[in-house]
């Protein structure tokens, strides 16, 4: 099972009707803000193969993920995302092994939106700006579609 994150890089003008209800169904409102989704989900690819134009998709590793719940992650009232508020609410011994649960597919982020967990992260743009085009697909030299793991060089430079 991998575990994607879909990061938004293109903002509302010129998309689609269709396109602006998939981006809104992956939790992709705004600029900027990222999302993580399991590919065991039904129907997650041909929403990111749908709005790539529009995102900037691949998977996350570990190390990745840890800093960006640490660093990004938030509970409701816009706090953040501590080891003592995992341990307190949901049982986990901290922000490792929430981590874990998320790349095995035990957990998953939406469901935790219940105990307060926000289903997306908001970032920054990334340092030093864009390596190309924000037009183009990654693979011509651009940023947007599909990335596989090298995801995890933007989000750094977004987090």
């Amino acid at each position: 099972m991998t575990l994607y994150v879909a990061v938004r890089i293109r903002g509302t003008v010129d998309v689609s009707p269709e396109v602006s209800r998939t981006l809104y169904m992956l939790r992709l409102r705004r600029k900027f803000t990222a999302t993580l989704y399991h590919s065991s989900q039904p129907g997650v690819l041909g929403m990111l193969k749908l709005a790539e134009n529009w995102i900037a998709w691949g998977e996350i590793d570990r190390a990745t993920l840890v800093e960006l719940l640490r660093r990004r992650g938030r509970i409701s009232g816009g706090k953040p995302l501590t080891d003592m508020w995992i341990r307190e609410n949901l049982g986990l011994s901290g922000v490792e092994e929430l981590a874990d649960k998320l790349l095995a597919g035990e957990l998953y982020l939406n469901k935790l939106r219940i105990q307060g967990v926000k289903p997306f992260f908001r970032l920054h743009p990334p340092k030093g700006g864009f390596k190309g085009s924000i037009r183009r697909r990654y693979g011509d030299g651009g940023v947007l579609g599909y990335w596989g793991s090298d995801i995890n060089k933007l989000l750094t430079l977004m987090i």
